[in-house]
């Protein structure tokens, strides 16, 4: 069975080609994709192969953890899935030994056992691409003793947390400072850093993953606050001393998701407590994959980039 993937063949090099997949197993499922969306974050560290190293991290790789389709195959085992499904799908790793799937989900069809797709609304149809983010800014503020009351940044990682802040009960400040990325706010605030002069904020939710701010982040805090490091941070992480040591400040690191958090996500959206509407700005046909990443890496406009992969047989 064979693919058309999109694949990192180096740091910078792109290419959308055909690989051929592995044969599915009795609990896999077989799945086409409709759409995967690009994340700014991870995928643009392995984009420019500033990627911290760790297991399994080689080129050449097929990105994408953020995919949707339609189940085709059911492998014999396979019980709580049938043909025809709509799924959310977080990966796959299903090309062979000399192309790893990292993560594997930007492929016009996956292998992936049954164990890891959700099923959805198919009505949601590209927004549930946005399942993955607004997963894990759940899990990260439910691992806290307090709701964020500061969001820095607001890219679609940085919406969708203020919104769950406000699903939530709270009523978040969002800090941005490009100017192309100030509007959009659903009832909550977006300002410069420098028009904001709190600084007794009791938990400030970092979705900007600048590891550079976090002193500047320690200096907005109540005595006791906390700093959730919720993005990716590519270099390591430091601060001054004194400061921290004066606020008795507290640093959480929230990893991925559950698939408990995506379902709750999942019941959000259909009970209306959480809106995955004016995130995607951007959709391109597969093929064009060359310029979607570009754009979804350098356009500040560019909230969330979509690749349709239903224009490749």
């Amino acid at each position: 069975m064979q693919t058309r993937a999109i694949v990192f063949e180096q740091p910078r090099q792109l290419s959308v080609r055909e690989l051929t997949l592995a044969a599915p197993s009795a609990s896999d499922v077989v799945v086409d994709i409709a759409w995967s969306s690009i994340s700014a974050g991870t995928e643009r560290l392995l984009w420019e192969g500033r990627m911290p190293m760790f297991p399994g991290l080689a080129y050449p790789l097929v990105p994408g953890y953020e995919s949707v389709g339609t189940v085709m195959k059911v492998g014999d085992g396979v019980t709580q899935l049938a043909p025809g499904t709509s799924v959310f799908v977080p990966g796959a790793n299903c090309y062979g030994p000399d192309v790893r799937g990292l993560f594997g989900g930007a492929s016009r069809r996956v292998v992936v056992p049954a164990s890891r797709v959700i099923a959805i609304d198919p009505s949601l149809k590209e927004r549930a691409t946005l399942l993955a983010l607004a997963a894990t800014a759940l899990h990260a503020l439910r691992g806290g003793s307090a709701l964020p009351e500061l969001v820095i940044g607001h890219g679609v990682f940085g919406r969708l947390t203020a919104r769950l802040i406000q699903a939530l009960g709270g009523s978040p400040t969002v800090w941005e400072r490009n100017d192309a990325r100030m509007g959009g706010a659903t009832g909550y605030a977006v300002l410069d850093a420098a028009n904001d002069p709190r600084k007794d904020y009791r938990c400030i939710f970092d979705a900007s993953g600048d590891a550079s701010l976090l002193d500047a982040l320690v200096m907005r805090l109540a005595k006791g606050g906390e700093i959730v490091l919720a993005g990716f941070y590519s270099t390591p992480i430091s601060f001054v001393f004194p400061p921290a040591f004066m606020k008795e400040a507290r640093f959480r690191i929230a990893a991925e998701w559950s698939p408990a958090d995506l379902a709750d996500c999942v019941a959000m959206h259909r009970d209306g407590r959480l809106s995955l509407d004016g995130l995607i700005t951007d959709i391109s046909p597969a093929e064009r994959a060359a310029d979607a990443y570009r754009a979804a890496f350098d356009d500040p406009h560019c909230l969330k980039m979509v690749l349709d992969w239903s224009t490749l047989s």
